[in-house]
């Protein structure tokens, strides 16, 4: 009896074993026709001269710019006395625009920069978040965010009304592995921006890149190993330490700290290239209206 409960067992547990061998495969083919699919899409989207694409955007910034006799960008509210004024490319493509929602991939479609290629959602379905609801997180409820980011093909997330949703677990997306973004080649001006709590580093590079960071407020994590701003990857010091690093006029909080690197910079540049920056300590003031916009259908954003 008790071997026939031991052979009962053992059989239980090889039938088991097989089944979860047979879903890890089923899985790992999934990822793989994942991967090849993001390798060849990531390729089409290449651009193998990057100081062509950085030109491209500096130009285009700076038309914005001096279309509005400014030498700035401005994040500003609406003010629906006013007339519709924008003051980057990007806005240009549609917060004036009374009609946008009929059409809001059209901010996508005006994308610059090394990304201005890939599709993403662009390419997708519009998917409707109607539920604020997060109590299941094995099969998510039809119409929650959480089944929306765990669909298999691209989409566009948007939500039915405004509402709060309260995640009772980590939000995981259908996604390849991510990693932290970084400066590759190219001029960077990093100006008045405001980065909080980073987990690894806020402004990472590699292949001598010329970085100069200008009037932005930096406030490090808890972390005492990730008090720096800074990272250079896959090179030595011996190499990096003469890439162009600058620091100017940001603000440091919490123990934040920013590795200088280079010689005094040499290049001149031109108002296309470089955007006024006001110190750190206006970040406040600067980014009082980013994050969600109060936009209305039929009405300029």
């Amino acid at each position: 009896m008790s071997m026939k409960k031991s052979f009962c067992l053992l059989f239980f547990f090889l039938s088991t074993a097989a089944i979860v061998q047979g879903k890890i495969a089923v899985m790992d083919e999934y990822w793989t026709n994942r991967q090849a699919e993001a390798q060849k899409q990531s390729e089409a989207a290449y651009n193998p001269n990057p100081e062509q694409v950085t030109d491209q955007v500096n130009k285009q910034v700076g038309k914005a710019l001096m279309a509005t006799n400014g030498t700035r960008r401005n994040l500003r509210a609406h003010n629906a006395n006013e007339p519709c004024k924008t003051t980057n490319p990007i806005d240009k493509r549609w917060r004036c625009d009374p009609n946008w929602a009929n059409d809001r991939k059209k901010l996508v479609r005006g994308a610059l920069g090394f990304g201005h290629l890939a599709t993403g959602g662009a390419a997708g379905k519009y998917y409707t978040v109607t539920d604020a609801s997060d109590g299941d997180m094995l099969n998510p409820k039809p119409g929650t965010l959480r089944h929306a980011v765990i669909q298999k093909e691209p989409l566009w997330i948007i939500f039915a009304r405004s509402m709060i949703i309260k995640l009772e677990q980590e939000l995981i997306m259908a996604r390849l592995v991510q990693r932290m973004p970084r400066c590759r080649y190219g001029f960077i001006h990093v100006v008045n921006n405001d980065y909080t709590h980073w987990l690894m580093y806020a402004i990472g590079g590699s292949s001598n890149p010329t970085i100069i960071s200008q009037g932005n407020r930096f406030i490090a994590p808890p972390n005492l190993a990730a008090k720096e701003i800074t990272k250079r990857e896959y090179v030595a010091e011996s190499e990096w330490k003469n890439w162009i690093w600058k620091s100017e006029g940001d603000l440091m909080m919490n123990g934040a700290f920013f590795v200088e690197s280079g010689a005094a910079n040499s290049r001149s540049f031109s108002r296309l290239d470089m955007i006024k920056y006001k110190p750190g300590t206006f970040v406040t003031r600067l980014t009082r209206f980013a994050g969600a916009l109060g936009c209305h259908p039929g009405k300029p954003c």
